[in-house]
């Protein structure tokens, strides 16, 4: 099965035809497509090709959804001093599923 590994949002995702992916929000409409031109590698079993041998292919997503991801809680705490702090966020992702990969 083929598979690419591109990088959004200063991670890498690695990902095959068909895929769903979550990432960092992108600017883009539900229905819309999401080129990501900075693959990094693709390949299929044995055969691969890395950045220079893509002659500049670009994975293809069409967005599926625009949402909340889950609730992440950092506690600090000093033991004996009195100190403790909560705080949390919960991040913006875009839900990607994967229509084609360089070849």
């Amino acid at each position: 099965m083929a598979y690419a590994v591109f990088k959004s949002g200063g991670k890498q995702y690695r990902v095959a035809e068909g895929d769903l992916v979550d990432i960092d929000q992108l600017q883009a409409e539900v229905g819309g497509t999401a080129a990501f031109s900075d693959v990094l590698f693709s390949g299929e079993g044995a055969n691969f090709k890395l950045r220079a041998e893509l002659n500049g292919g670009a994975v293809i997503g069409e967005v599926v959804a625009q949402f909340k991801g889950k609730k992440v809680i950092a506690y600090k705490y000093r033991r004996r001093k009195g100190y403790h702090r909560t705080v949390g966020h919960r991040s913006r992702l875009t839900r990607i599923k994967i229509t084609s990969i360089p070849a």
